[in-house]
């Protein structure tokens, strides 16, 4: 389910899989319908998904987004005998609720930001005025990843809270805030499975949320990511398995929600007395998006075998994940005005041409096709262009000739993805 980026590197690899005898992508895109039987049925409208589930006998639900999760399409699916690949709609309040994943957090002892949790603006605007800025203000619910500010100011840390808590901004998802401290660090992303208590490591990424070069502009919803993540050393990996994913998948067992899918950890690493630490910014309950398309470049391993042991409980004894040893890069290709209002519908040309540059893909996020059979933009993050290379550097070079065969005039990029990649080998 799903039809952005995350979704058509997800399909390429299922409909590869000696295991998949039939793959149906909902809604899905141009990109995906090439490879999948595309179904139009919003990745949102949970009870068309589950009938269509039932009808059509299917063995397996990949799920790509967070709503359905939030909204308990596992729990639906369930019910009717259905395997799904994601967490129920109690471990899904991981990201449904940032209140939810910091309390725990703090009961359970992993490493996170110092934070508050307020309904009330006047009551908030006080706490604020006792920290030190710059400080963080996030919408508690989902917000389709405009709910978090960094307030540098007073008066903007005001105004967010007025924003989610007596302007309505974010809706019922901004009915309560998290304020918590700004940490201050290298941003990273790590990923596991998990099937209740057994976790099975799936490693790093890092991505780029900044609109512009140099990580200037408003947030997106990520221009590019790659891995795998220098930053993340063996010995840094075992103390977030150690200090923080492990915690957390024990303690959601304990609160009797335990988790099975996929489980997506924000993380900010931040220098330490004895080397860098970990600390959990957030929790997301699917694939990241761009990081699973530079993921799933990397993957040796048949995904579906792993969706299937995670989504059955049986990761206990599975062999851990094969990997190549070359570096992906994702660079993603927005439509003029994002991550504002997008200009939609226009043409996009030379795609295939992209392609054809060797270890490099061409996925559909926002794509759709006309009648007359031009592909067209239809969305704010429309394209991104995968590459493989021995280092960063090289994956990023192949992808920018890639991007550079594309004819797009509408279209955009930032053209700096994996710069500090770059400069740490350069150091090193």
């Amino acid at each position: 389910m799903g039809g952005g980026g995350r979704e058509h590197a997800l399909a390429r690899r299922i409909a590869a899989s000696a295991l998949t005898k039939r793959l149906y992508v909902a809604p899905g895109n141009a990109g995906i319908a090439e490879i999948a039987e595309c179904v139009a049925i919003a990745a949102d409208d949970i009870d068309r998904l589950v009938g269509f589930a039932v009808d059509q006998a299917i063995d397996l639900v990949i799920v790509g987004p967070e709503g359905a999760l939030v909204e308990g399409l596992v729990d639906r699916l369930t019910e009717h005998g259905i395997l799904a690949f994601g967490p129920n709609r109690a471990a899904a309040l991981l990201e449904g609720s940032k209140s939810f994943m910091k309390d725990l957090a703090a009961k359970y002892g992993i490493p996170t930001a110092a934070y508050a949790r307020f309904q009330d603006a006047k009551a908030a605007k006080n706490y604020v005025a006792t920290r030190k800025l710059p400080i963080v203000i996030k919408a508690d619910g989902l917000a389709a990843g405009k709910g978090v500010t960094i307030a540098p100011s007073m008066a903007e840390a005001h105004g967010a809270i007025d924003d989610a808590l007596l302007g309505e901004r974010f809706g019922a998802a901004g009915h309560e805030i998290v304020i918590e401290e700004f940490m201050v660090g290298e941003e990273a992303s790590y990923f596991a499975l998990i099937d209740g208590e057994t976790v099975m490591p799936l490693g790093a990424a890092q991505d780029h949320k900044a609109v512009g070069d140099g990580d200037v502009g408003p947030n997106t919803g990520g221009m590019g990511a790659y891995s795998p993540a220098p930053i993340i050393t063996e010995a840094l990996e075992q103390n977030i398995l150690d200090r923080i994913v492990r915690p957390l998948a024990k303690a959601m067992v304990a609160e009797g929600r335990p988790y099975r899918g996929v489980l997506f950890a924000g993380l900010m690493i931040e220098p330490g007395a004895e080397g860098p630490e970990p600390r959990l910014i957030e929790i997301n309950v699917r694939f990241g998006d761009p990081e699973c398309q530079v993921l799933m470049a990397r993957l040796e391993t048949d995904p579906v075998a792993l969706m299937l042991a995670t989504a059955a409980g049986r990761l206990a004894g599975q062999p851990p994940p094969v990997w190549r040893e070359e570096a992906a890069l994702a660079v993603v290709l927005c439509a003029e005005g994002y991550p504002g209002a997008p200009k939609t519908g226009t043409c996009i040309r030379g795609i295939e041409r992209a392609g054809e540059i060797d270890h490099v893909v061409a996925l559909h996020a926002g794509t759709k096709r006309a009648p007359d059979g031009r592909l067209l933009s239809a969305g704010g993050r429309v394209l991104n262009i995968v590459a493989t290379g021995k280092t960063v550097a090289e994956a990023q070079s192949r992808a920018y000739r890639a991007v550079d065969r594309i004819d797009w005039p509408e279209g955009f990029c930032r053209r700096d993805i994996g710069w500090r990649a770059i400069e740490r080998a350069q150091v090193l």
